[in-house]
């Protein structure tokens, strides 16, 4: 088993709320580290079709023959459940606390946000991290971290990726996506997926999609927040802050599993990524992903985004830091060169008096081996970067 960065996290949170919610894709590692960090809980999965009838049928009465400390697996699968956690919970006299875990955020984010708020912490779990899997690989290869991806199984049982991911895409589509929206045609679905997968890292264009797809661009829009919703994808927003610049205000679509993401462009191999069309996408892909993760494992808000003007203009990423924008370009290109700044000190002039005091004034992550500044720009390797505490 793998040491997950936001154990800490998860064990503090039972000190101060009686409820803890974690959430992230299938076969993210949830029930495997809950299980792990809480032994003492007792375990039950919705999952089962059993145990899912008679929590349906009799709420109260399931819920009574639990012991003070107990997991609920895969909670989405009987939401109601949580509004009798919430009597449970707010009972001055029972000192009960839950452990639920979910893969579909948009079947339980009502029923969290309207009988739980104030009484649970929520947290999501993604694939597994680089600083994760070099706890058992210490010097893996770009090419390889790009093909097998985050997902625990793939990496502990030594498994063929894209055997392993073909069967939970399946999986995936048949259980997790019928329960949000009603899809009739799955081989359109699956051929959305694969298309998304083709423009990753590029503005969501719908229309675009649902021509391609053959559906219209309202459907189109309902399936993006399935793959967000069940932690597939994920948008990257862009940065609104007033420049006196018109600015694009469409969001970018991004994986948060790269093995995944090479799967479904048909990548067999780490071999072929060498001289795929879309390596620097997927590269571009991975730094951002590990930045998500780098926040989501210390249960911090990924206030991460994108920054674009009308004239051409554009930052990969944006960390927030309140007081100033920190810019963060993303290049494959082993060689550094000096116009990969160009877009940094743009940025940096239009805010100029916040900037100032912050030290480095921006980020080149970039495929080569040498750390370096160039006028106030760390240029920093993506292995540094990535095991930083921070952007």
């Amino acid at each position: 088993m793998y040491a997950r960065e936001i154990s800490s996290c998860l064990k503090k949170s039972l000190n101060h709320y009686p409820i803890l919610t974690l959430l992230g894709p299938r076969q993210s590692g949830k029930t495997t580290l809950v299980r792990n960090l809480f032994k003492d809980f007792s375990y039950h999965t919705l999952e089962d079709p059993d145990t899912r009838q008679i929590a349906q049928e009799d709420p109260r009465g399931f819920l009574k023959k639990l012991s003070h400390k107990a997991i609920l697996d895969e909670i989405q699968r009987v939401p109601i459940l949580t509004s009798y956690l919430q009597t449970i919970v707010d009972d001055p006299k029972n000192k009960s606390q839950f452990i639920l875990t979910g893969s579909n955020s948009l079947l339980l984010t009502d029923s969290i946000t309207q009988s739980l708020a104030g009484r649970t912490e929520l947290y999501e779990l993604p694939p597994l991290s680089l600083s994760e899997i070099v706890q058992k690989n210490n010097n893996p290869q770009l090419n390889d971290l790009l093909f097998y991806g985050g997902y625990p199984r793939i990496h502990q049982e030594k498994l063929d990726p894209t055997r392993w991911l073909k069967s939970y895409f399946q999986l995936y589509v048949e259980k997790d996506i019928r329960q949000i929206t009603n899809i009739s045609q799955i081989d359109l679905f699956e051929k959305f997926v694969k298309l998304t997968a083709g423009r990753v890292g590029q503005l969501i264009n719908a229309s675009s999609l649902a021509n391609e797809v053959g559906l219209s661009s309202p459907t189109i829009s309902q399936w993006i927040t399935a793959l967000k919703s069940t932690f597939i994808c994920f948008t990257l927003n862009p940065h609104f802050k007033n420049f006196n610049k018109r600015i694009v205000k469409t969001a970018k679509i991004y994986f948060y599993d790269t093995g995944l993401l090479c799967y479904l462009l048909g990548i067999t191999s780490s071999d072929q990524l060498s001289i795929h069309p879309l390596r620097g996408q997927i590269f571009e892909n991975f730094i951002i992903s590990e930045s998500f993760k780098k926040k989501m494992n210390k249960g911090q808000d990924t206030n991460f985004y994108f920054w674009r003007d009308q004239k051409g203009h554009e930052i990969d990423l944006i960390e927030d830091r309140s007081s100033y924008l920190f810019p963060v370009e993303i290049k494959l290109s082993q060689t550094f060169h000096p116009q990969f700044i160009k877009n940094i000190q743009y940025l940096n002039q239009l805010q100029e008096k916040d900037i100032n005091l912050c030290q480095p004034k921006g980020q080149v992550i970039y495929g080569g081996e040498n750390e370096r500044f160039f006028k106030e720009v760390q240029i920093i390797p993506w292995r540094e970067y990535i095991t930083q505490s921070r952007c």
